[in-house]
């Protein structure tokens, strides 16, 4: 957010984990953010970290100290929920842990993105059915099962 004009991560940047995440997402994930050929310019995160499987955990932690050797420049940030502060991955990397608090109001936050998913020039797309010709949004419901 410090710089509004930078484009958000891309998908190759960016790893979404879940239970199910398999230990190759996670390799692929890793080598691209570890060998070098970027130049340290991406800033590759991997949100959820802490859902990971046991197993999965184990053998990305291997490979992040396999991939060391390299000693290359790389950004990686690791998010995990507090909550689960004990799984494998927080304690694995918990000598880089960073306790961060969002420094930005809500409503700042929300304007950031708004200026990112906003499209440009409304025609006949799917963005047309979201709020202010938005790209992406969030349909929840409090009730399950409701086909949302």
């Amino acid at each position: 957010m410090n710089s509004p004009k930078q484009p958000l991560p891309t998908f190759d940047e960016v790893l979404l984990c879940t239970p199910h995440t398999t230990a190759e997402q996670v390799g692929l994930f890793l080598r691209r953010c570890l060998i070098p050929c970027n130049e340290g310019k991406k800033i590759y995160t991997m949100l959820y970290a802490d859902e990971l499987s046991y197993d999965v955990s184990c053998r990305a932690e291997e490979l992040f100290q396999h991939l060391q050797h390299y000693k290359s420049t790389y950004r990686l940030v690791i998010l995990c929920n507090c909550e689960r502060e004990h799984s494998y991955i927080p304690s694995a990397f918990s000598q880089y842990k960073v306790h961060m608090i969002p420094q930005r109001p809500l409503p700042e936050i929300q304007r950031y993105l708004q200026h990112h998913y906003r499209v440009t020039q409304p025609s006949s797309s799917a963005a047309s059915v979201f709020k202010d010709n938005m790209c992406v949004g969030i349909v929840s419901s409090k009730r399950a099962g409701v086909g949302k």
